[in-house]
Formats: C-alpha cells, structure tokens, sequence
C-alpha cells in the first residue's frame, strides 16, 4: 500500500467555492503542497486547518517531487493545490502527476473551480468543442505569429491575460481575427467586482480603451470560432498568394477552398478582384 496523491480545486476567488469533500482532503492528509504557502496559509486558516504544509512551484519542482513521490510511496497522503482554481491547469504540478503514475501511486482528483470552465459556461458562446490556449506569449511580435496560427480553428478558443497585456492582446485578437468576431471578457470571476461582457471584438475593444471594462485583475479571453463566414477575405487572399508561388493558379484556387471550405468561384472572384486593385 502507497499513500495517495490528491489533485484538489480550490476557489478562484469567493471563498465560500471550496467542497466539503475538498475541505475534508485538507484536513486529513499528511502534506499539502501548495504553489505559494503564504497565499494558501489565507484560505486554510479561513477554513480552519491547521495541517503541515510545503511549497511546490515551479522554480523547485525537479528538486521536490522525488521527495513528495518518496513520502507516497511510505503511505503518506498528499494534497496538492495551487493559489487558485484547479492545478495543473496552467500551475504547476504535470511532473509530479507523471511520477505518480510511474510509481503505481493512486491520483485522486477533486474537483471545483476552474477559470477556464467558469468563464467558458457564462460566455454566451458555443462551448461543446473548446481549446485551452493558457497566456499568449508576452512579446508583440510572437503573440501575432501564434495568433495568425489558431485563425481557421473552428472551436471556440480561451485565452488567460493580464491586466497590463489585455489591451495589446485584444488589439491584436481584433486586428488578427477580424473586428465582427464574438469574444467575451470575464474579469475577477466570483469576485465582488466580477464583470462577465460578451460583444465583438471592436466593442469590446473600444470597453477596455474607454474603461467600461475595468484593467484591473485577471482575464479570461473567451473568442468565438471560426465558421465559413467568419474566414477574413485578406486571410483567403493570403493563403491563395503562397499557394500560387508552389503551384499552378488553378491548383492554388482548389488547395485554398480546401484549406478554407469556401467555394472556387468565390476564390477566384476575390483574387480576380484583388488583382484589379493591384
């Protein structure tokens, strides 16, 4: 018999989120790892526990996890939480899961909050097919790139951000996706000044600029998918003009309604037109 590693969720802001289950897990196992101690230390003394706890991030992973994995292995039970939300969800934790399973060690999750699914079910958009981006990369440059990457995904498409990148990274969702698109904000989520918005990117672009939607907090970017109406004409152009230096003018207009699910004569009708202008 080995110990057992449990995965518990935490609020993600009113505190009065936490299971009873979660609670129960706290108080009775061995070791808490927690992201931040002093974060954590809030909520356990909020909830009255008082049980032996040890930091676990990122920075000190490598190092802690053979001796969380060694504690389980002599039957002690850990419970690992970040600062808010579910682990691993973004938060650290993967490489201590991986070497769980590696030593035939239970992992038992228990479920709550999440950021990601509070923000998905409240957003007004479609949430039967979804794809977690976690944070956009920090630089100008490299959040446009991977941005133009994610253009044709047709399921809807959450974001993480911070309040000092939110306007940069909706300028360039807006400039990228197009200004019609559907996204909705959800900022401080179960808090008192929680803000839910759903509008199109040019509106809620101008929100954030006019302060409507308040900088401050953490962001959930939640942006509508991509359907054949949604394709941008520039994109099309921009798909066809690389295809076209491969391969014939013909093929290029068949690879591009492949590509993009429009139809030929409408390809040709764009490009033809785009020409003129040229």
């Amino acid at each position: 018999m080995v110990g057992y590693l449990y995965i518990v969720a935490t609020p993600i802001g009113n505190l009065g989120d936490i299971t009873r289950r979660a609670i129960n897990i706290l108080e009775q196992v061995d070791l808490i790892a927690a992201e931040d101690t002093r974060h954590s230390k809030i909520l356990l003394d909020y909830l009255g526990i008082d049980n032996k706890i040890i930091a676990y991030h990122e920075h000190n992973e490598e190092k802690v996890t053979p001796q969380l994995i060694e504690k389980l292995i002599n039957k002690e039970s850990i419970a690992l939480i970040s600062d808010a939300g579910t682990p691993l969800i973004n938060d650290p934790g993967y490489r201590l899961v991986v070497a769980a399973h590696e030593n035939n060690i239970d992992v038992i999750p228990i479920p709550g909050a999440s950021a990601v699914i509070a923000g998905l079910s409240a957003s007004g958009l479609p949430c039967s097919k979804f794809i977690f981006e976690g944070y956009l990369p920090a630089k100008a440059v490299s959040r446009r790139k991977y941005l133009k990457t994610l253009i044709l995904e047709s399921r809807t498409l959450i974001f993480y951000e911070s309040p000092h990148r939110i306007l940069d990274s909706i300028n360039d969702i807006c400039s990228i996706f197009g200004s019609s698109r559907y996204v909705t904000i959800a900022r401080e989520l179960t808090k008192k000044h929680e803000q839910i918005i759903r509008d199109t990117l040019l509106s809620i672009k101008s929100k954030i600029e006019t302060g409507a939607i308040r900088i401050r907090g953490e962001f959930v970017v939640i942006l509508e998918g991509n359907h054949d109406d949604l394709i941008l004409d520039s994109e099309i152009l921009r798909i066809n003009k690389i295809l076209a230096e491969k391969v014939s003018h013909k093929d290029a207009v068949l690879l591009t309604a492949k590509i993009t699910g429009k139809k030929k004569n409408e390809i040709y009708r764009l490009a033809h037109k785009n020409d003129s202008i040229e």
